[in-house]
């Protein structure tokens, strides 16, 4: 099942993202997190938005991610390719696996499906496995966009049933 996160899940929430850190750095792409993101308050604020999510089941929290309606600022300016379209659309943000359950990633990417027939998700260049997830999920790579911080990323859009 999937609900939005409450301040109760902070401690496993937290938890899930060391996890995806350790695999992260374990597979190759030590610098997409570093050792400390998500950071804390950037969670509490997608809590308090309504935007952070949790995968849970029998065995407690297994998955968590931000979903998040709207534009997205640092999807304002893609290079070495376009967006597909400019239509509203919801961006997938902070995806992680506790590690327990399989399948995560696709029923996260349903639930968002079912939210948005339009989403946009990237990923550092290093994180090969999550590329291969988004691409097996019907996402399509658009180009690089960059975060705040000046960091690139590889940018994914997905239209649902539309035309690509």
């Amino acid at each position: 099942m999937i609900r939005l996160a409450n301040n109760n899940d902070m401690t496993e929430i937290l938890r899930i993202y060391a996890h995806a850190r350790n695999f992260m750095a374990e597979h190759g792409n030590p610098n997409q997190w570093g050792k400390t993101n998500p950071k804390q308050f950037v969670l509490e604020e997608d809590m308090e938005k309504r935007q952070l999510y949790v995968c849970t089941g029998n065995k407690g929290i297994y998955g968590v991610f931000a979903l998040v309606p709207g534009d997205d600022p640092t999807y304002a300016k893609i290079e070495q390719g376009t967006w597909k379209s400019d239509a509203p659309y919801g961006t997938i943000h902070r995806i992680a696996s506790a590690g327990t359950s399989e399948g995560v990633f696709t029923e996260c990417m349903a639930y968002c499906k079912a939210k948005y027939h339009h989403l946009r998700i990237d990923t550092h260049a290093d994180n090969h496995i999550m590329q291969h997830c988004v691409e097996k999920s019907g996402f399509v790579r658009c180009g690089i966009i960059y975060l705040s911080d000046g960091s690139p990323r590889i940018a994914y859009e997905y239209m649902g049933g539309y035309i690509r």
